[in-house]
């Protein structure tokens, strides 16, 4: 991504419709997508910021239709709150029109940007303190689900096609092994053989998509930690952000995420796998909070399922990892050169963990019915 003055940036925020201007920036280096900057109107007082950011158009390659998920889900969500006779400010994210009456401002070279107001004194949690902070993201992703659970998820565009398909990802999985392009397969036998031995797991979300046991739902598909915004005087949840991957899915999908993320004892891409477990009460908190805001939206159905959904989103990614590294590494950016059988084998691990701990987490769901 090329770097930008404080002058060019001021430039391209001229094209918004802001009240009142802005009058300086700052560049925000958290998150590795999207550039990101805060305009502020009064450097002294943040209430008045926003946020700019140069959508990445490599990772997204339709704009246009990304923002239009999000001037949907955005609009729904601020109008549910008003019919519950609440203020949604500081709930949803606000997104400033540009000067063309869109949400999206294009340069000449065909760079994109957006706007929204700056949320202040908020903090965006990079790592689990307690029990009670993982509950508090559940009930931010919960409610996140509710507010939205009457709106036709049909009418999102599938910004990333297959995001979420893990048949298909298993059967690009298939075609990897056979060509084999950086000869890697020879010596990953037993990986291999983890992955065939839970085929027909792997569908058991889509099939239930496909036959209406499971409802499409408006999914949020980055359910990690740091995405919802806890309010700094009262902790609790307040505004679920960075809505690029807003698209049609199961709800499984965004509590299993969150799950195999933020109940992980280890690292992501721990070496060590006698060090990655499960842990339960991280489990437990995050579905009481999940569960609690969701209570009369998700289906009893949903409810019962959720544990699979930890199972399938983990095996997901643990193949990712083991595609892209059959593959020569092409996707996940890589520090060294066994880095995505690293990662692989950390996932497969947690997933094994997971799989023991179904008959718990299957009793502790069915307890919340």
């Amino acid at each position: 991504m090329p770097q930008y003055t404080d002058t060019q940036i001021m430039e391209i925020a001229s094209h918004f419709r802001y009240a009142p201007v802005p009058v300086s920036c700052k560049e925000l280096k958290s998150g590795n997508v999207n550039v990101t900057y805060r305009l502020d109107v009064d450097p002294a007082d943040k209430s008045k910021s926003y946020i700019l950011q140069r959508i990445n158009t490599v990772a997204f390659k339709d704009p246009d239709a990304l923002m239009e998920n999000i001037r949907l889900v955005t609009r729904y969500i601020k109008d549910a709150y008003a019919a519950k006779g609440q203020d949604p400010a500081r709930r949803v994210l606000d997104f400033i029109d540009a000067e063309n009456g869109t949400l999206l401002y294009r340069e000449a070279d065909g760079s994109c940007w957006r706007s929204y107001r700056y949320v202040d004194d908020v903090t965006a949690y990079d790592r689990i303190e307690s029990a009670d902070l993982f509950r508090e993201a559940g009930r931010g992703f919960g409610e996140f689900q509710t507010m939205l659970s009457a709106f036709p998820a049909d009418r999102l565009t599938e910004t990333i096609a297959g995001f979420h398909n893990t048949p298909a990802r298993y059967g690009v999985f298939l075609e990897k092994i056979a060509e084999d392009p950086a000869g890697r397969v020879a010596a990953l036998t037993d990986e291999i053989a983890f992955f065939k031995a839970r085929a027909g797991m792997m569908r058991g979300i889509v099939d239930r998509l496909a036959d209406g046991t499971l409802p499409l739902r408006v999914t949020h598909n980055d359910t990690k930690l740091n995405n919802v915004l806890l309010d700094n005087a009262t902790g609790k949840a307040l505004c679920v952000i960075d809505l690029d991957t807003v698209m049609p899915g199961s709800s499984l999908y965004d509590y299993g995420d969150a799950v195999r993320y933020g109940a992980c004892t280890a690292a992501e891409d721990e070496p060590d796998t006698s060090k990655i477990g499960f842990d339960m009460e991280l489990f437990r908190a995050f579905t009481d909070g999940f569960v609690s805001t969701t209570a009369g939206s998700l289906t009893d159905t949903e409810i019962r399922l959720l544990p699979l959904g930890i199972a399938v989103i983990t095996c997901e990614l643990a193949m990712r990892f083991l595609t892209d590294y059959i593959d020569g590494d092409k996707y996940f950016k890589i520090n060294y050169p066994e880095h995505n059988l690293v990662r692989a084998r950390a996932q497969m691990k947690l997933l094994c963990e997971v799989e023991a701990a179904l008959p718990e987490m299957n009793a502790f769901v069915e307890g919340m019915l």
